[in-house]
């Protein structure tokens, strides 16, 4: 509110706009608010596990199961292949038989931890 220099009152325009500064500082707060609630609902909402983003396990193809799939994966790394997967990831060069190998590898690894073998 802002007094009149000569008379030291208020006039009604002052008041006026001072009454609608102070509604709209409290339109202002509240929206703010409102935002900062819908936020933190969404914050807990997320962290509390409803929509994790995580697609679950995936089936295994027929006739497959962790078993095979583990037994596979063992009979090639005692051929070597996590090593050629390692030179093919920093840019080695490998024959086709190698490549070949290191597909397949990656194919049963990506198969073994998407149906959760590991877990």
């Amino acid at each position: 509110m802002v007094l009149n220099p000569l008379s030291g009152e208020a006039n009604d325009a002052t008041r006026q706009h001072s009454t609608n500064g102070q509604r709209m500082g409290m339109q202002m707060r509240g929206l703010i608010g409102l935002c900062a609630t819908a936020a933190l609902a969404s914050l807990v909402s997320g962290c509390a596990g409803g929509a994790s983003g995580d697609p679950g396990a995936k089936s295994l193809p027929m006739g497959q199961s962790c078993q095979t799939i583990r037994g596979e994966l063992n009979r090639l790394d005692s051929r070597g292949v996590p090593a050629l997967v390692e030179r093919s990831g920093n840019g080695g060069k490998l024959n086709p038989a190698q490549r070949s190998e290191v597909d397949q590898y990656n194919s049963l690894l990506n198969q073994y931890l998407g149906a959760r073998c590991h877990v």
